[in-house]
């Protein structure tokens, strides 16, 4: 079994998780349930993810990406 074979729908291999205070803030980047880095914007995003071989079409599928904390415009903590 390979690590695209265990990719079902609604459970995808990109996980962005909330923003962290920082300056400027940030989200932890997951694959397949690991941290594999951080992102300061939605392009942080699919250069992450192209690094692991993983083609995103669309940052809004969530078959793709699951966003957590927020959307792909969410890059600052909620009220700031």
């Amino acid at each position: 079994m390979t690590e695209n074979a265990r990719h079902q729908p609604n459970n995808p291999r990109i996980t962005v998780l909330p923003v962290e205070p920082g300056d400027p803030p940030y989200r932890f980047l997951e694959i397949d349930g690991e941290i594999v880095g951080t992102a300061r914007a939605m392009t942080d995003v699919l250069v992450v993810a192209a690094s692991a071989g993983i083609r995103i079409d669309d940052l809004d599928d969530p078959d793709q990406v699951r966003w957590m904390g927020g959307d792909k415009l969410t890059w600052r903590l909620h009220g700031t």
